[in-house]
């Protein structure tokens, strides 16, 4: 048969957009909530409404297509429809870590040239000083005034000429509907925490938004009307996508600005929580909350985590409180997770600690994700699935990145060979399951976030006293892993632990200050490289 006239067209090809998932819940579901923050509520119908009005705004001060649109918030309802309203807008929602420094938010900024800003009160002084570093052209500012935040509502605090509620009251929300028209648009834009210096500005497509939805869906045996708390930072791989999948089966986001074992067992009991995303410092929480923060939960709460790997122990201890935790792997470059522990039925049959062992595999690919593959960094060789010979984890599908803001030259070593190379190295085991095992550039993983070992290093040969550094991961039974230094004086000089800590945290973020600091000769190769594996191991018994 001769098809050549068989073309795409209106009626048989719409491009794929998350955009698609919020007309349709607010058709079918209108009166159902979609987020609950505090007293405040907003269902379907309402947040279609809101993010026109936010869409409305945007455009009439001069947002349209590849128009970047920065937001620096809490997890509260602005920053949730933000991930609706931007992309309505044809505009770039660039998300922004609260807990970076004033240096590298100026930098966000100026290279991703947002045209608007919308913050919260609560980080003015650190939005402050980011503006004020900037070498661009300043974004226009929107300020979100939270009443029950805990700093920022103070008249000094505001940095804008207008609040978000007064800049929304001016949107229409009848504002026009519309898919973008090509679904590689890109979507947003989310940086990196810096793996080796400046962080990398990373592109997501409304395509690759659209699959990771679905398949979160799939791969979390989602149900209809699931109650999400969302203690994932919706800056963090735009919330790993979770905004985009509830809307798809018409749930409910709580969320939750400040992050504590008793609010979420509060949260759980008050709202019949369902569903959780987090990084393991939220399991390390829930595990070793005082016996007056918890509460018995109402049912069981699936889980979900990725960042450091959860010890097999809190893994248990996390099924004995009644939560039951699916292991998720991904990268920003990846819209969050591509690989989870997928359970197979006759593992129920494990012992308690076994079942424990088998969680903390990463597991096997999303159903979106075309393929996952271990590379031999140098050779390109195949490593033997037999759960001890290591390989580079390398990803190939339609939720791998667009590619690095304004960097040509990184997006093409990343994409060497038609896969994404993460820089992680995992084993396999025989049943194809993966278990990441190191970073190939010692990237730490501190409560979810990546933290440049390179940047902390900087910063400690910044110091008169210090002749050599080395930055490696010390594990940690909160937050995961945590910055530890070695550190080689220069001869007749001092310096104490507590000042070479102070002195890293004036220009860096707490999260990637080091949290010891450990002086002597550090190890070294014939040629002068410091061995951090040494290093590591040390780190280890500290």
């Amino acid at each position: 048969m001769d098809e050549v006239f068989l073309k795409a067209n209106a009626a048989n090809f719409v491009p794929l957009s998350p955009l698609s998932h919020l007309a349709r819940a607010a058709d079918l579901w209108p009166d159902r909530a979609a987020v609950i923050y505090g007293d405040r509520r907003y269902t379907w119908a309402d947040l279609r409404s809101r993010s026109r009005r936010l869409a409305s705004a945007l455009a009439a001060h001069g947002v349209a297509r590849d128009v970047v649109v920065a937001v620096m918030a809490a997890n509260t309802p602005e920053i949730f429809e933000a991930h609706f309203g931007v992309p309505l807008s044809g505009g770039i929602l660039n998300t922004i870590n609260t807990r970076l420094d004033p240096d590298t938010i100026a930098y966000i900024l100026d290279h991703g040239g947002a045209k608007v800003l919308i913050t919260d009160t609560e980080f003015a002084p650190v939005m402050r000083a980011a503006l004020q570093r900037m070498t661009g052209e300043k974004p226009l500012v929107i300020d979100i005034v939270d009443p029950t935040a805990r700093a920022g509502g103070k008249p000094e605090d505001r940095l804008g000429t207008r609040t978000y509620d007064e800049f929304l009251a001016a949107g229409d929300p009848d504002y026009p509907w519309a898919l973008p028209a090509d679904e590689w648009q890109t979507l947003s834009l989310n940086y990196t925490s810096g793996t080796s210096g400046r962080p990398k500005g990373v592109l997501y497509h409304h395509r690759g938004a659209y699959l990771m939805s679905l398949g979160t869906v799939a791969g979390w045996n989602v149900p209809a009307h699931p109650t999400y708390l969302y203690t994932v930072p919706l800056f963090h791989c735009n919330g790993w996508g979770h905004a985009w999948m509830l809307a798809i089966v018409g749930g409910t986001a709580v969320t939750c600005r400040y992050v504590g074992a008793k609010a979420i067992f509060d949260l759980i009991a008050q709202h019949g929580i369902t569903h959780l995303g987090g990084a393991p410092v939220v399991l390390g929480l829930l595990v070793n909350a005082p016996a007056d923060e918890r509460r018995p939960l109402p049912h069981k709460v699936q889980v979900m985590t990725a960042g450091a790997p959860p010890p097999s122990a809190v893994l248990a201890k996390m099924a004995e409180l009644g939560f039951e935790v699916m292991q998720v792997y991904g990268l920003t470059e990846t819209y969050g997770h591509v690989v989870h522990c997928a359970w197979q039925p006759e593992w129920d049959a494990l012992p308690f600690a076994e079942q424990a062992e088998m969680k903390a595999r990463q597991g096997v690919r999303f159903p979106i994700t075309e393929a996952i593959e271990l590379r031999d960094a140098e050779t390109g060789a195949v490593p033997p699935a037999d759960g001890a010979a290591m390989g580079e984890v390398v990803i190939r599908g339609n939720t791998v990145m667009k590619g690095y803001h304004k960097d040509p030259a990184a997006t093409e070593k990343a994409f060497k060979g038609g896969y994404f190379h993460s820089g992680d190295i995992a084993v396999r085991y025989p049943n194809g399951y993966v278990e990441v095992k190191d970073r190939l550039k010692d990237v730490i993983i501190s409560g979810g976030e990546n933290v440049s070992s390179i940047e902390i290093e900087s910063r400690l040969y910044k110091h008169a006293a210090v002749a050599n550094a080395a930055v490696v991961a010390k594990p940690d039974p909160k937050w995961g892993e945590v910055p530890c230094a070695f550190v080689e004086l220069k001869s007749g000089a001092s310096v104490t632990e507590a000042e070479l800590i102070a002195f890293c945290r004036e220009s860096l973020a707490g999260f990637k200050t080091p949290k010891k600091v450990v002086f002597g000769e550090l190890p070294k190769t014939s040629t002068g490289k410091i061995q951090k594996f040494i290093l590591r191991e040390q780190a280890k018994g500290l």
